[in-house]
């Protein structure tokens, strides 16, 4: 890996490629450890002017994800409107309505991506992800973002087995957003 740039939701993926040496751009809502606010590696990395940012509200994130997950060049918004978010992204624009309100929006760019690489619990030879936490991170909106997406998951299962490790609503991943899958039991 040379300098990358990286789209991240926020965790410690973002540190250990900071303290690498291997982020050149990072677009994101936001950067913590959960209960760590702040991870100590991207903060050391930003305050020493290591890297290029583009720090965007987590609305603006979902848009730009769906945009590219739909082959978009920019999904129209509110979010950020009214905040710094403009100020600090200055290539951001924003679109007037062409209806009768005329409402002025803020055009989120797709957040392309050349590869995502998410985690599951279980997930069948074909791709299709299952999570059973209650949280799917934007993991489906990463895999439908990129060009290619890999999943590792926790037990490579058989499809019909889905049924009976949870509730169906809990398949957030599509085959057809797929293009490998690995199982690394333990995380």
């Amino acid at each position: 890996l040379k300098n990358l740039t990286l789209v991240s939701y926020g965790g410690p993926d973002i540190g250990m490629l900071c303290a690498a040496g291997k982020v050149k751009k990072l677009v994101f809502a936001f950067v913590s450890l959960d209960l760590i606010p702040l991870d100590p590696h991207f903060r050391a990395a930003r305050q020493a002017g290591g890297l290029e940012t583009c720090e965007i509200d987590e609305g603006m994130f979902q848009w730009g994800l769906r945009a590219a997950m739909l082959r978009l060049p920019f999904l129209p918004t509110r979010a950020g409107l009214a905040t710094d978010v403009q100020t600090l992204n200055p290539e951001l624009k924003t679109v007037r309505s062409p209806y009768d309100d005329g409402e002025v929006l803020l055009a989120m760019p797709a957040l392309k991506l050349d590869a995502a690489l998410v985690h599951v619990d279980y997930a069948d030879e074909c791709g299709n992800g299952q999570i059973i936490g209650p949280d799917p991170y934007f993991d489906d909106l990463f895999c439908g973002a990129a060009t290619r997406s890999y999943v590792s998951c926790e037990r490579i299962v058989k499809t019909e087995e889905f049924a009976e490790l949870g509730c169906m609503h809990t398949l957030h991943l599509n085959r057809t957003r797929t293009h490998g899958v690995i199982e690394t039991p333990f995380g």
